[in-house]
């Protein structure tokens, strides 16, 4: 058993690998192929039976895979977007749960209300793993594919809860005072777990000189992070999801360069295993589903026809809700407009009321920070509003996926119909991940939605560069700029750094004026080749056996780091 095991999973890694390879050649997302793949292999002939059990899905696949996204989610898009996530992620998924389970608890007679609340809690959050993938490959606005990030984060966290005191109140141990108590004492809970966790980990791998070390720790994080929290009956989802934030921001600041790269290269390999894994698991359960359904209780087709009319009920509820959702970002997209010339105003009257010969205090910088914040919000809120297109693309993006297979499954057995619920969950799984999620892109193009404008993300970042630049000379123009042991620099040295700091500035300049190879991007593909000839030349003197094999891994690692530098710069200028 422990080989077929073992080769299965082999199997399985391949499979993903070439999915992931093809899929967005052929045009669709990665979780709708393996899905239908792992349903069909399911039904070859000898294919053995495998149902993975829920509580690896929820205390192994699950943290990493929540930490993984929200190390990628920038805090501040997180907080600009707080009234869209909160509301999509919350307040939909409570109604969803609710009106789908008050619906089923109307068509089944031997199933009590708490119980069919908890069926409604096991189908009602997205999963975003499809759709954002779907939106990033399509080029979707950003601020649409963060709101889908940021639903998909948070909303498995109300789902759980809401189940956990579903299954609960089936033995009548729970009042409605105390499901909304539980739900706070599990947010606030797990968000203080989620902060302590992220910062001290932060300041711990800060100390380490080692990204091997570092990226080791952060494989522990989500995990010390869920687990404390689940013990305490806190919301192990929320706790993971807040110490990923916290270190994602506060990676600029404290981890090296080589720490981040390394912790984002082995995170997204772990993030593709894993998430795409479970959508493999998913379909290649089914079988074993079907045939647990045919022992007893209705059947199959019943069973998925009420998995049919539970994905319709969601999706109208969905639209439902997103409608007066972007009305009222909209509404508060006017105000924006309305606040940006008043804060203008302001930051006037604030620089003016400074004397030039006085330097700025502490409370003049906060101030001057605070005002230039919210002048950045509105900005924000006034260039990136979510439209009706926007909303289309919201109502539809509505797949469900890793939290629904494995909440499925936790329902207790004792529950009236278990096998035909937890098929009515699978069916709204795979038919709203192959439906939705194989039609969100022609929606996508019928509605001529286009993501941020190039131009003028390249001309926003020539300023941001322009700015740090300035921050780079002035340093250099510093007459008490001294080194380490107390001398001065010497003039020639202070030009070589200076000629240094300006040319990321030049080379952004050139991208922007000229469609044509400037200067730096033909000095770039120069060095490109120099560095093939010196690899051809490097592989040449190993076959000959002249140098000792340490000294031929070091010059080996110093191309290596050339290259990857040269990679980082080609794209960096691609994606702007």
């Amino acid at each position: 058993m422990e080989s077929e095991l073992a080769l299965l999973s082999a199997v399985g890694v391949l499979v993903i690998v070439v999915v992931s390879f093809f899929a967005p050649k052929l045009g669709v997302a990665a979780p709708i192929v393996l899905v239908l793949l792992g349903v069909g292999a399911s039904y070859i002939p000898g294919a053995p039976e495998f149902e993975l059990p829920h509580e690896l899905i929820l205390t192994v696949a699950l943290p990493p895979i929540l930490y993984s996204a929200a190390v990628n989610v920038p805090i501040v898009d997180f907080r600009r977007n707080f009234k869209a996530i909160s509301g999509l992620s919350v307040l939909l998924v409570i109604v969803s749960a609710f009106v789908t389970g008050f619906i089923f608890f109307l068509l089944l007679p031997d199933l009590s209300l708490p119980a069919a609340i908890a069926l409604g809690a096991v189908v009602s959050p997205p999963d975003a793993v499809a759709a954002t993938s779907i939106g990033k490959r399509l080029g979707l606005p950003p601020r649409l594919v963060t709101v889908m990030e940021g639903e998909g984060l948070v909303n498995d966290a109300t789902a759980l809860v809401m189940l956990r005191s579903a299954i609960a109140a089936v033995g009548g141990t729970v009042t409605f005072f105390g499901v909304v108590g539980d739900f706070l004492f599990a947010l606030f809970v797990a968000i203080a777990i989620g902060v302590i966790i992220g910062l001290v980990s932060v300041w711990v791998r800060s100390k380490l000189n080692d990204s091997v070390l570092t990226t080791a720790i952060s494989f522990a994080v989500p995990f010390i992070a869920f687990v404390p929290s689940e013990e305490m009956g806190a919301s192990g989802v929320v706790a993971v999801v807040t110490a990923g934030l916290i270190t994602g921001h506060q990676s600029a600041r404290h981890f090296s360069a080589q720490d981040r790269i390394s912790e984002r290269i082995n995170w997204r390999t772990a993030q593709l295993i894993l998430e795409n894994g479970v959508f493999l698991i998913m379909g290649y359960e089914v079988h074993v589903i079907i045939a647990r359904v045919e022992e007893g209780g209705f059947s199959v087709m019943n069973s998925i026809l009420y998995g049919l009319l539970a994905t319709g009920i969601l999706l109208v509820v969905r639209v439902l809700f997103v409608v007066p959702l972007i009305g009222s970002i909209r509404t508060e997209q006017k105000r924006a407009r309305v606040q940006g010339p008043r804060l203008n105003q302001a930051m006037e009257r604030l620089a003016a009321a400074r004397p030039a010969d006085v330097a700025p205090s502490k409370r003049w910088d906060r101030a001057t920070r605070m005002l230039q914040r919210r002048q950045a919000d509105a900005d924000f809120l006034t260039s990136e509003g979510l439209g009706w297109r926007g909303a289309a693309v919201l109502g539809w993006a509505g797949m469900r996926g890793v939290i629904t297979l494995a909440a499925a499954q936790s329902l207790p057995d004792k529950t009236p119909y278990q096998p035909q619920l937890v098929l009515i969950a699978f069916t709204v799984a795979i038919v709203t991940l192959v439906l939705q999620g194989g039609t969100l892109p022609l929606l996508i193009r019928l509605l001529g939605i286009k993501g941020s404008d190039a131009v003028a993300d390249r001309s926003e970042l020539a300023g941001l560069v322009d700015e740090i630049s300035t921050i780079g000379g002035a340093l250099l123009d510093n007459p008490e700029l001294r080194q380490s042991n107390g001398r001065h620099y010497e003039e020639s040295i202070i030009a070589q750094v200076r000629v240094d700091t300006t040319r990321i500035s030049e080379a952004m300049s050139e991208s922007l004026n000229s469609d044509e190879p400037g200067p730096h991007e033909q000095r770039r593909a120069l060095r490109r080749m120099v560095l093939q000839a010196e690899r051809a030349a490097l592989l040449d003197a190993r076959s000959r056996g002249v140098y000792s094999s340490r000294v031929l891994e070091r010059a080996q690692a110093i191309l290596d780091a050339e290259e990857t530098r040269l990679g980082h710069m080609d794209g960096d200028s691609g994606a702007h």
